[in-house]
């Protein structure tokens, strides 16, 4: 009887530590209050419009966004970025993997030299700015054709 006593005593004590080290584990991976507030409060830049090539991988229809992969990187080297889409442009309309030609403005707020620092040394994560994507318009390019044209004049 004492050693199941003990036993069960042990293992709340085992319990006791584990819920401590929970705790100590998420106040770590907890952003602090500051950085949080700079970057949702981020001061957008004037916008720079863009065009680039690239294919839609994802639509978000309650959102009105698309994941788009672009063939040559954006500013902070991203190939993938997710896009704003205008009320003018129906996304029903559109085609995943097809090639487009993106016309878009690239919103840019540079974060703080004390919120980088944060970012980079306590999570590991390289972030100079905050960026943001609208699509304004969208071309849809006939890539594959003219190569199957060449093809078949060869013959």
């Amino acid at each position: 009887m004492t050693i199941l006593n003990g036993g069960q005593k042990a293992k709340k004590k085992k319990q006791k530590l584990q819920s401590r080290f929970t705790m100590v584990k998420k106040k770590e991976d907890e952003i602090p209050e500051w950085v949080t507030d700079e970057i949702q409060n981020a001061k957008f830049k004037k916008p720079e419009e863009l065009k680039k090539q690239g294919y839609i991988l994802e639509f978000y229809y309650e959102d009105n966004k698309l994941d788009a992969q672009l063939y040559d990187a954006v500013e902070d080297g991203r190939h993938i970025v997710t896009m704003d889409v205008a009320k003018d442009i129906k996304i029903d309309d559109l085609l995943k993997g097809e090639v487009y030609e993106f016309v878009f403005d690239q919103h840019k707020a540079p974060l703080s030299k004390k919120v980088s620092e944060f970012l980079e040394k306590e999570k590991e994560i390289d972030m100079k700015a905050i960026y943001q994507f609208d699509l304004k318009s969208l071309e849809l390019l006939d890539v594959g054709s003219n190569e199957a044209a060449d093809d078949s004049e060869e013959d």
